[in-house]
């Protein structure tokens, strides 16, 4: 630790040194202002600057317009640290540490690895910006795929391209929910939805012809939007994976209405296929209310439904045999006929036997785990309450680091 405090003290000197530059020469005093006249160099000045070896400081030219009274530093810009005091490599350490758990532990982190101190509002800030700033890229592609003006994306064929799609909720701070029902009658709302996808492809399967998903090929996108400016990103991530090269596309998702809506309206001719395990929860759900504090009867109920009617795709048999229960109970005859309704509805999307034939996944495990991995284990943690702002922010930071492509970003941003 001492070597590297000595090192870190060394590499500042030398970097202050680099950074020392000299005034413009005199043909070179004057740049453009904003205003449309020309700006005149004053002086130099020094700005402290954090980076990743310590403090240094920067001594930059500084012109300031006449006309409009405006100062400028064109080297605050060249270097990016215009109006930031952090260099870009500790930027990026904030981010990083800043996505992927809570700010002050991040503030820790850079002092045990890096040697760094930061506040941990200047973690927070910083991750928030940088989340913004993907998250605002994001909208920009997302307006050009609206416009047809998509990139081309050039590769070999893929064999099996599949879109999970599902809803989390995420805490959120008490003005964020004002007017919003929640999920008790009578209680407001304490959570926003994040709508949350996931784009994996599929080459083998195993020796039992159940499929594997491709190691390290799963992208997310998220926030928490309508589920119109959710389809159109959503779909802007699976072209740029490959939907158009293709050979079978398959969409997934539970059987909420907007999920299917959005697999008609951007992904037509698509494999539909409702996750089998949530289509098993709606028998169980109706096996508790046809026989109360019976378990012994619910299992031999939900053995001839599951088991002979759901598992092996016989759909229109399982409604029928839903329809044909009678209850003079209103609220179990009630939930009898939306079960019934809710199968009848996804009868096409629940044809298990087919869908495994052809190596098929029959499960959205990978979008409940994304859930899980994407969004609770960062934004859900005990007394966490987010601005939709600044968790769109954090979602959108926390999808382009697990995506492997944080430093595309980056390299983007020098680009600019």
């Amino acid at each position: 630790m001492v070597v590297r405090s000595a090192m870190h003290q060394a590499g500042a000197t030398v970097l202050t040194k680099l950074l020392e530059l000299a005034a413009p020469d005199t043909g070179q005093r004057t740049i453009p202002c904003t205003c449309g006249h020309a700006a005149q160099y004053r002086e130099l000045r020094s700005k402290p600057v954090l980076s990743v070896v310590g403090m240094v400081e920067v001594s930059r030219p500084y012109y300031l317009c006449p006309h409009c009274h405006t100062g400028q530093f064109p080297t605050d810009i060249e270097l990016d640290i215009e109006n930031t005091e952090f260099s870009p490599g500790v930027r990026r350490m904030q981010a990083a540490v800043g996505q992927g758990s809570p700010f002050d532990h991040g503030r820790r982190q850079m002092k045990l690895l890096a040697d760094l101190e930061v506040t941990t509002k200047s973690v927070e800030r910083t991750a928030e910006a940088i989340g913004e700033d993907i998250a605002a890229r994001e909208r920009e592609e997302i307006q050009r795929a609206v416009q047809l003006d998509l990139p081309m994306v050039v590769g070999e064929t893929v064999p099996i391209l599949c879109v999970q799609m599902d809803g989390t909720g995420a805490p959120v701070v008490k003005k964020e929910t004002m007017g919003r029902q929640g999920k008790t009658d009578g209680q407001p709302a304490r959570t926003r939805e994040v709508k949350l996808g996931c784009v994996f492809t599929q080459t083998t399967w195993d020796t039992k012809g159940r499929p594997i998903r491709d190691p390290d090929s799963t992208t997310y996108t998220g926030a928490i939007e309508t589920a119109e400016q959710f389809g159109k990103r959503l779909y802007l991530e699976a072209w740029k994976r490959g939907w158009s090269r293709a050979e079978k596309k398959v969409v997934m998702g539970d059987g909420a209405e907007w999920i299917w809506n959005l697999a008609e309206q951007h992904f037509p001719g698509a494999v539909q296929i409702v996750d089998l395990y949530h289509a098993r929860q709606h028998l169980w759900e109706l096996a508790r209310k046809l026989h109360p504090n019976d378990e012994v009867n619910q299992k031999v109920w939900m053995k001839v439904h599951q088991r002979r009617l759901l598992d092996q795709g016989k759909i229109e048999k399982l409604v029928c045999a839903i329809r044909s229960i009678v209850s003079a109970n209103p609220e179990v005859a009630e939930k009898i006929r939306t079960e019934a309704d809710y199968f009848e509805r996804n009868a096409g999307r629940m044809h298990y036997p087919n869908f495994r034939r052809q190596h098929l996944f029959v499960g959205s495990g990978v979008i409940e785990a994304g859930c899980k991995t994407v969004i609770g284990s960062r934004l859900k943690q005990s007394g966490m309450f987010w601005t939709v702002r600044e968790a769109n922010a954090i979602i959108a930071l926390r999808c382009c680091h697990l995506n492997c492509r944080f430093e595309d970003y980056w390299a983007a941003r020098r680009a600019a």
